[in-house]
């Protein structure tokens, strides 16, 4: 994760910077830099050092030093992985310095370490990275979040943990579920902070959401700053609230909030895993945490439940005891992955060993010429097989606690997920689960993986939640805020079918059809809004509706009304309400009263038609008579019988 800032009390506010980091040591040995070599083989060393660098006094640490203690008496007890090797490991706590942990990394770099597990700090990972491309040590970290860390500006990073990347596209669905198109993201000013917003930020602009404000403090900030800020947020027009910061000290910002009034109905509160972090490393949970929390959703990363981990919690208690921890250290998700990844240096270095494969070290030559200074550069080596390595440890692919450790081509972990939980007056209660394959289930995640993918709409599903306040429907998300601006609403100033839009002199300064619709809705919704129309086109010739729509995904323009066709090409850029006038050309013409006449029916046709219209009825009658008047008896007799003939039998011959 980023810089930790660690609080001993919620209402002290006392905080202190914290980072980590895990280190693999050869035994050093002489003349050739490799391995010391055990005596029964000459293909294993005798041992492996396992170096730890990283801040006791911090929610992570506390619960990875554990771990690793854990791994490695596990680890040398199995007579199947190391044969013949023994695993050491040696702490160094860096005090919580980012300076003091690049230096102790340093110094561990001396003793030809042939892989990094570490940091817990995202910005001493981006540091470290670059030692570890320089001298070719492969670089794992358990804890290192950030997203920007998988870019292949450091090709010898690797996280045993889930990338950022996945949890800023979890909770941009989470958005996109309850139907939200802005969130404010307050977030801690360090590499951890704002590049997983930014992640945050792509996402949400795929769904055509964004973030409307971005509210950073910087790591240590003490409740005076933090109030400043939640102050200003508060004036925004969103009420949905990404917090991003270190589990040391992100219940400050709650603690303020709560001050503040932010944490009543209306309000949504969403946090990364940091405070599921926090929360699960107390015991007991502290019902003073709980009633700051209550509402709040937070998301967790998820691990499958097994026997070897029901096993694992088991022995965290007399971990726990063995170390003569405080009885309030719990167990945290990063405790697993700390675990791991020892475990995955292990695994790998047998089957690197199995293959045949040395260790040896060489001097770096960029390094040779810096004997003069303090700082003695020239005792870093470059580990030769480093590279080879690292493409043992990317293939690697078993069930740890933490479920199945595999990577791909992006060197991520597989199959990504995490819990949602809804935080409540007893303690977390899950309300689903988040994956890339399926999004949001109700279901454990690894029962869908033999399914196929489907992350549609109207399949994901949520178990109730209780929002702040004790809420049960899903808040709007969104007020006016106090220092807002009216909407901008354009109107196409047409010249033609002016009965649609047009440009007029009365309050509005509009008029027509689609005018009087959007009023009508606005009158319907039971808060007040303010607007303002602005004239769309220079009013010589008809404007272009695509310009217009264009300016609208552009936000120069909130709103459009006015007779705008929905096309698909549209559709990708805006969104359009239900059509209320059918499409295809139409008339809109007023309606004239007309009084009702038993004459009624010549209206359809003039008198014109109507004389024309008798006419040929004659002269058909005439017609059909002179031909039948010989021959047919029906067309004999009087006159008048003659006649009514002729107009009984004319109507069949039209």
């Amino acid at each position: 994760m980023g810089f930790f800032v660690m609080i001993r009390d919620v209402s002290m506010g006392f905080m202190l910077l914290c980072i980590s980091a895990l280190w693999v040591l050869p035994i050093q040995g002489a003349g050739r830099e490799s391995f010391s070599r055990n005596s029964s083989s000459s293909s294993l060393p005798s041992s492996v050092n396992v170096g730890a660098l990283f801040t006791y006094d911090s929610f992570i640490g506390r619960a990875a030093k554990l771990a690793f203690v854990a791994a490695i008496e596990d680890i040398n007890a199995d007579q199947s992985i190391l044969r013949g090797t023994k695993l050491n490991i040696v702490f160094q706590d860096t005090n919580c310095s980012g300076f003091v942990g690049t230096m102790g990394a340093l110094q561990l770099m001396e003793n030809k370490v042939v892989a990094a597990i570490g940091p817990q700090s995202s910005g001493i990972g981006h540091i470290i990275s670059h030692v570890a491309n320089e001298l070719h040590v492969p670089f794992l970290s358990f804890a290192a979040t950030d997203p920007t860390l998988s870019s292949l500006q450091y090709p010898y990073f690797l996280r045993t943990t889930q990338n950022d990347y996945f949890q800023m596209n979890a909770i941009t669905d989470f958005v996109s579920y309850f139907r939200w198109r802005e969130v404010v993201a307050i977030f801690v000013d360090d590499e951890y902070g704002r590049n997983g917003i930014s992640v945050l930020g792509d996402a949400l602009a795929k769904k055509r959401a964004k973030i409307s404000y971005k509210a950073a403090f910087p790591p240590g900030a003490d409740n005076s700053s933090i109030s400043d800020l939640l102050a200003s947020v508060n004036l925004m027009e969103s009420r949905i609230f990404v917090v991003h910061v270190n589990p040391d000290s992100g219940l400050n910002i709650f603690s303020v909030a709560k001050s503040l009034g932010m944490m009543g109905s209306g309000y949504v509160w969403i946090t990364t895993d940091w405070l599921l972090t926090a929360l699960d490393s107390m015991e007991p949970l502290d019902p003073r945490a709980l009633d700051l929390l209550q509402g709040v959703v937070a998301f967790r990363h998820y691990t499958p439940e097994s026997d070897n981990k029901r096993q694992f919690k088991g022995r965290w208690k007399n971990l726990r005891f063995k170390e003569s921890l405080k009885s309030d250290d719990g167990f945290n998700s990063y405790a697993l992955y700390a675990y791991d990844s020892v475990w995955l240096v292990a695994r790998a270095l047998d089957v690197f060993f199995s293959q045949g494969n040395t260790v040896t070290f060489s001097n770096d030559p960029s390094l040779r010429n810096t004997n003069d200074s303090g700082i003695k550069l020239s005792k870093l080596h470059i580990f030769n097989e480093g590279e080879r390595f690292l493409q043992v440890i990317l293939e690697m692919n078993y069930t740890g606690l933490t479920g199945q450790i595999e990577f791909n081509s992006e060197k991520n972990r597989i199959n990504p997920a995490y819990d949602i939980l809804n935080i409540k007056s007893t303690g977390p209660l899950r309300v689903g689960y988040w994956s890339n394959h399926t999004g949001f289930s109700v279901a454990p995640p690894e029962t869908l993986y033999s399914k196929p993918s489907n992350t549609s709409a109207k399949d994901q599903r949520l178990n109730e939640i209780i929002w702040p306040g004790e809420v049960i429907k899903p808040p709007r998300g969104w007020v006016f805020p106090e220092n807002g601006k009216p909407l901008k609403i354009g109107v196409p100033n047409r010249v033609s079918y002016k009965n649609y839009a047009s440009k007029d002199k009365n309050p509005l300064g509009v008029k027509g059809f689609c005018i009087d619709i959007f009023e009508a809705a606005i009158q319907l919704l039971p808060y007040p809004v303010p607007r303002t129309y602005i004239l769309y086109g220079d009013g010589k010739k008809n404007p272009s509706y695509d310009n217009l729509i264009s300016e609208v995904a552009a936000n120069i323009f909130d709103v459009a009304v006015g007779d705008v066709t929905i096309i698909t090409n549209r559709t990708k850029f805006v969104d359009f309400t239900q059509p209320f006038i059918e499409s295809g050309l139409v008339v809109v013409a007023p309606v004239k009263g007309a009084k009702s006449s038993p004459w009624s029916f010549l209206k359809p046709f003039t008198i014109e038609m109507w004389a024309v219209t008798g006419a040929l009825f004659l002269f058909v009658g005439a017609v059909i008579w002179i031909l039948e008047h010989r021959f047919n008896e029906e067309f004999r007799g009087p006159p008048r019988r003659q006649i009514i003939t002729v107009f009984w039998l004319v109507p069949y011959n039209y």
